[in-house]
């Protein structure tokens, strides 16, 4: 979102790398899901990595599974793994990769993409991923240059 991401120099910096991999999901027609902030449109988005038209957006707080159909949307799709990416690594990221799990899907989580205000939270949240009872078995650490579709 143009209102945390496009005031925060840790999170301008992995659009390129997020620009990549939506491309690379688009191209190989994996589905896309994007998620919005309170009072915000789908249209407030980065343009780098905005959602497409036709691409469904859940709006939420931290966890994007949490009063959303966004559980619903995955799996009316079939799918079972889940890539996580996004600024508030220890919130957003964090939580709805967690949601995830919870919800028995496999989790991927690139490191270049994730960010939050402090480099700390970025590292609490990756100790979280491998160490967290649940969350840790179903979360695969990796970066953005190492999936493939």
């Amino acid at each position: 979102m143009n209102q945390n991401c496009g005031k925060r120099p840790r999170c301008l910096d992995t659009i390129p790398a997020m620009k990549k991999l939506l491309a690379e999901a688009r191209a190989h027609k994996v589905s896309v899901v994007c998620s919005i902030i309170a009072n915000t449109t789908p249209a407030e988005v980065i343009k780098d990595v905005a959602p497409q038209a036709d691409e469904p957006h859940v709006l939420s707080g931290p966890d994007k599974f949490l009063r959303t159909d966004l559980e619903k949307i995955l799996k009316d799709k079939g799918i079972t793994t889940v890539i996580v990416v996004g600024t508030a690594s220890n919130g957003a990221v964090l939580y709805t990769a967690s949601g995830g799990a919870f919800c028995g899907m496999n989790v991927i989580v690139p490191v270049d993409g994730l960010s939050a205000i402090h480099v700390f939270a970025d590292y609490s949240t990756v100790f979280t991923f491998m160490n967290a009872p649940s969350v840790s078995a179903k979360t695969t650490l990796t970066k953005t240059d190492l999936i493939k579709f």
